[in-house]
């Protein structure tokens, strides 16, 4: 079994070979490990590409650019627009992999247009053991997981991350807000901000881990099992508040934050596809 130290250098060799390099930078931690090697192998020959898009805050945006900076990486900032793909917002399972189909078409047109042979994502080798659109669109784009293609698995990321001394080492992962919507339930701006106004707030008086899940007129709040008390003590506040945001009802998942929680009411036909939307 390799250690973590032989698989480092396995990830150390593959940028090397490569010898010019476009990160797929979103400001988490494993792209920021890929970001970081792939600058201490190949100095100046690396790019971060930072995407905005309207399913993604735009804090992490910013934090992303200025981590880049902050790294001393060259940074070009871009966007996509996610809510004008009507394979996007229709909100199938499917929906996830149109999504990544057109970051990844995007990236490789920048990376002819700016003379980059190569462009890295931060997949790892957790993604590979649930099935995942975007390996599909991956895979179709030609796109080099240069993590999973060392073995790296989400531990070892942040264990690496650490060492690296990085701040993002023990961020939490983010994901895009389509996965606080029921899958067939179509996605706007106007529902996409309504999510995403109310888990702001949510993290603003404390909970910092927090899903508002859409429902219609209905939002289900996920926190984790040790803040559900501290969530109904501030209940009448939070009612208010997402009440002004436009929802009827407020409710609490007794269950507690967990991701893919969507999943649970795809059908059986979609049962290989349970984890799509992990988070």
């Amino acid at each position: 079994m390799m250690e973590i130290c032989d698989k480092n250098r396995h990830l150390g060799n593959t940028l090397r070979e490569m010898g010019r390099v476009m990160v797929a930078f979103s400001g988490g931690v494993d792209s920021a490990v890929v970001l970081k090697r792939a600058q201490q192998e190949l100095g100046d020959n690396v790019l971060a590409v930072v995407v905005a898009s309207e399913m993604f805050r735009e804090s992490e945006f910013k934090a992303a650019v200025q981590l880049a900076e902050d790294l001393g990486v060259k940074v070009y900032q871009t966007e996509i627009k996610e809510l004008d793909s009507p394979q996007i917002t229709a909100n199938n399972p499917d929906s996830w992999y149109y999504s990544k189909k057109m970051l990844y078409m995007h990236l490789n047109q920048l990376a002819q247009e700016l003379g980059y042979p190569y462009v890295l994502d931060g997949m790892i080798m957790d993604d590979e053991e649930d099935f995942r659109p975007g390996l599909k669109a991956r895979t179709e784009e030609g796109i080099r997981s240069v993590l999973q293609e060392a073995n790296i698995y989400k531990s070892e990321v942040r264990e690496l991350a650490k060492k690296l001394n990085l701040p993002v080492w023990n961020k939490l992962a983010s994901c895009s807000l389509a996965s606080r919507f029921p899958y067939g339930t179509k996605l706007d701006r106007k529902k996409v901000n309504q999510v995403n106004q109310s888990e702001l707030y949510l993290k603003r008086i404390g909970f910092e881990e927090v899903r508002v899940r859409y429902h219609d007129n209905v939002a289900r709040i996920e926190v984790t099992a040790d803040k559900i008390v501290e969530l109904l003590e501030k209940r009448m506040e939070i009612q208010h508040k997402l009440e002004s945001l436009g929802f009827d009802y407020v409710s609490v998942d007794l269950r507690g934050y967990r991701t893919g929680s969507m999943n649970k009411v795809l059908p059986e036909a979609a049962a290989e596809q349970k984890h799509v939307a992990n988070a």
